[in-house]
């Protein structure tokens, strides 16, 4: 089980280490797995909250979203939007971007550095929203329940977690600006970019959210009605089509929400990254190798059905979602180490974690069982 999840994922790390050692030596070996290890530590918790997506896509999409997304991954995020970011943010075109990245890397690095204000409020701002949404559901299943129950209650209200996500927004935007003009500096007129940025962020939240969650309803629908005229569907094959093809509309948006995330959880990694090298080329290999193992390791929580057996884990994913969300924000204007930016998520996570295992060995204390019990009774 582990090696057909995870085979591609051993041979991609070997590929890159070699490329990398025939780049630029054992230094170059040293510094990409490095950065492999950044990654896979800052997007553990992007593995648990696509694994709770990914568990109701067929096998022929869990394929599709560890070869395709591998390569909208890797090769999207991790090399051409670091080149992206720098010829809008400097408006030169993408050639003499990638001129810059490769032979002019000290100014690469700081046209990146640059643009980091409108990435943070762009991610910051998408990565809040998926938290505000989960916190203000209404669930069985509570961990926190002193947090989560009064919460819960809130989120009748229409609107709020949009109304939240703008406050914070624009409390973001004006604090960066009025620091930013009694300071002066290249930065004294972006408080209109973070705001831009980050309505930017929500508008796509808004969009590829409302569009998978729709299909997503329809498919259970459609799920619904095939189980009640099951007889009837045996004698035409068009039931069967209809159900296949709508399927295929709720993977393929669920699918792309899923890439957004994705983008949006390796902001950090990119932007960490140069805290390490300003090597696209170095970058691109580290990040692609720690990309791919948190997709397999996706896959594998999925496969093993890891979620249904600790069910606490989504809850702790998805406080660190708002975490980091908080610290993207934060790191619009103030500086934090990738370690605290990593470390808060798997501190997290692991908390969730051992809550899942006392729950566990408590329910089966009672007689109960792990995935099926109602746990309205649950919380810390």
């Amino acid at each position: 089980m582990i090696l057909k999840t995870f085979g591609w994922s051993f041979v991609i790390t070997a590929v890159g280490l070699a490329l990398a050692v025939l780049y630029d030596g054992w230094t170059a070996f040293g510094i990409v797995a490095i950065l492999s290890i950044l990654e896979i530590s800052l997007s553990f918790d992007n593995a648990v909250v696509n694994a709770g997506i990914l568990k109701k896509m067929n096998a022929f999409w869990q394929k599709i979203f560890l070869t395709v997304g591998v390569l909208i991954a890797v090769f999207g995020m991790r090399l051409v939007f670091p080149v992206v970011i720098v010829a809008i943010s400097a408006k030169i075109g993408p050639i003499e971007a990638v001129n810059l990245a490769l032979n002019e890397k000290e100014h690469y690095k700081e046209l990146v550095t640059d643009a980091h204000a409108s990435i943070a409020a762009f991610g910051g701002m998408f990565l809040l929203m998926i938290f505000l949404d989960f916190i203000f559901e209404d669930r069985d299943i509570q961990w926190l329940r002193w947090i989560e129950r009064p919460l819960a209650k809130l989120g009748k209200v229409d609107m709020l977690s949009v109304a939240i996500a703008l406050g914070v927004l624009l409390v973001s935007s004006m604090t960066f600006a009025t620091h930013a003009h009694l300071h002066g500096g290249a930065h004294a007129d972006k408080g209109e970019t973070v705001l831009i940025s980050g309505i930017a962020g929500l508008i796509t939240y808004m969009i590829v959210g409302g569009l998978s969650g729709y299909f997503e309803d329809k498919l259970e629908e459609e799920e619904e009605a095939e189980l009640e005229a099951e007889e009837e569907a045996k004698k035409s094959g068009k039931g069967a089509a209809s159900a296949v093809l709508l399927a295929g509309k709720a993977a393929f948006f669920m699918f792309l929400y899923l890439e957004v995330l994705d983008a949006s959880f390796s902001f950090d990694g990119v932007i960490g990254a140069f805290a390490i090298t300003n090597d696209i080329v170095l970058m691109a290999l580290g990040l692609g190798i720690g990309a791919m193992y948190v997709r397999s390791l996706t896959v594998y929580l999925v496969r093993q059905g890891t979620l249904d057996d600790y069910v606490y884990l989504e809850h702790g994913a998805h406080y660190a979602i708002g975490a980091l969300a908080v610290i993207l924000l934060v790191t619009i204007q103030y500086e934090i180490n990738e370690v605290i930016t990593g470390m808060v998520g798997v501190v997290l996570i692991a908390w969730s974690f051992w809550s899942s295992v006392r729950r566990n060995k408590r329910l089966a204390a009672e007689g109960g069982d792990f995935s099926e019990k109602a746990e309205v009774s649950s919380g810390v």
